[in-house]
């Protein structure tokens, strides 16, 4: 049985969907009364205490619940006695409590946990044969042009770039990968070449001079693990191998991060219309400072389950920056920290709004307001919109900003 049929017959409404009807309240009309007095025929004093009697039951419940799946919002109003019809008016049948039409600005918020640190970890790993003859200590930052480790003592360069190193480059080849190359070298101070996707002979010569600036052969090749690309600066998270320990191509050296600090949040599936690439959220520090940061990536993963005949579970993992030099300054302090995240869903700017509670049921669907003017009232329908921190947007014909609907207690 639904919450409209059980307050239809006197039944307490269930918890949380406002105030329960009384006996009595909501109590069917003799035939022939509802339409009479819908019509204005009922004489005004049978009509002023039915009204009074049934008030409070055809008032919408005291709180609507809103509920968010899938980026759909709806309210979830309860009318006790089947709810009114527009366009009525009853004089001296005030409501018990009125609130006016506001404008302003609604946003659809969400608080999740997250995570201080320093954003995912990456893996390095050797694609030579040979041993690990120099490591990074963990903490370690590494720029551009350093070393990440040595193998056979040549050094593993660093470059920036979001293409991996896939192939040796030399000259003749052309691509992508050829200008993020040239790019890194120009950068570093190298020139006699046009940065472009041709790998030339005047790339080679760059080349050799940049080798025999690192102590490795003179080649004007650059073989596959002489360079790793990462995004940018990075923070050694952890060593994998030890100095003198043999390694292969595929093998794993170390893990590292950014140097930037980040905050990783782990959000349910039906969550994911949150976390959307480049948007803007607010992060809470432990000392409640609040900075601004931004999505820099959203991945899916599978937590698997955590005792014998539990199902794996599907959860979105959301990387987001702190955004700007004080934002990182604030969060120094902090190596690992647990954080609040707020994440906006949805704005609505310079809209109508009224309290949830205003919201009445019409018998014919929808919702309406019961506009009061002076001592008498009027049932509005309305449409609604966006629904966040208690209030509704709303629109419809004699709505407008300081409006006075009624409430209930």
């Amino acid at each position: 049985m639904t919450a409209q049929e059980e307050l239809s017959k006197g039944a307490p409404a269930e918890p949380g969907t406002g105030v329960a009807a009384e006996p009595g309240e909501g109590a069917a009309m003799e035939p022939g009364e509802e339409g009479r007095e819908e019509a204005g025929v009922v004489p005004a004093g049978e009509r002023r205490s039915r009204r009074r009697r049934g008030r409070r039951g055809r008032r919408v419940a005291v709180a609507a619940a809103v509920v968010v799946a899938g980026g759909i919002a709806a309210a979830a109003v309860v009318a006790a006695g089947g709810g009114g019809s527009p366009g009525g008016t009853a004089a001296g049948a005030l409501p018990p409590a009125t609130a006016k039409v506001t404008r302003q600005t609604l946003a659809d918020t969400r608080d999740a946990d997250g995570q201080l640190g320093y954003g995912p970890a990456r893996t390095a790993g050797s694609r030579a044969r040979g041993t690990l003859t120099w490591l990074p200590d963990s903490g370690d930052r590494v720029t551009r042009g350093r070393s990440l480790f040595e193998v056979d003592g040549d050094p593993v360069t660093l470059m920036y770039g979001s293409m991996p190193a896939y192939r040796t480059l030399q000259s003749g080849m052309e691509g992508r990968d050829v200008r993020q190359l040239e790019t890194n070298l120009r950068r570093l101070g190298y020139d006699g070449f046009t940065v472009d996707d041709e790998y030339t002979a005047d790339t080679a010569d760059a080349v050799a001079e940049w080798q025999d600036d690192r102590g490795l052969p003179e080649t004007g090749t650059v073989p596959l693990g002489q360079v790793v690309f990462a995004d940018g600066a990075v923070r050694i998270e952890a060593l994998e191998a030890a100095v003198g320990d043999p390694v292969q191509p595929g093998g794993r050296v170390l893990s590292y991060t950014g140097t930037d600090k980040a905050v990783t949040v782990e959000l349910e599936a039906a969550d994911r219309r949150l976390a959307e690439k480049g948007a803007k959220v607010e992060i809470t520090l432990p000392d409640e400072r609040t900075v601004a940061g931004r999505v820099t990536e959203v991945s899916t993963v599978i937590e698997p389950g955590e005792g014998e005949g539990d199902e794996s579970q599907t959860m979105i993992e959301v990387i987001v920056e702190l955004t700007g030099e004080e934002a990182q300054q604030a969060a120094d302090e902090y190596a690992l920290a647990a954080v609040d995240v707020t994440f906006t869903a949805e704005t609505k700017e310079n809209v109508l709004t009224v309290p949830v509670a205003a919201l009445l049921a019409l018998r014919e669907g929808g919702f309406g307001l019961e506009v009061v003017r002076g001592g008498t009232t009027t049932l509005v329908p309305v449409r609604t919109g966006l629904f966040a921190d208690g209030r509704v947007e709303v629109s419809g014909n004699g709505i407008a900003e300081g409006t006075v609907v009624g409430m209930p207690k």
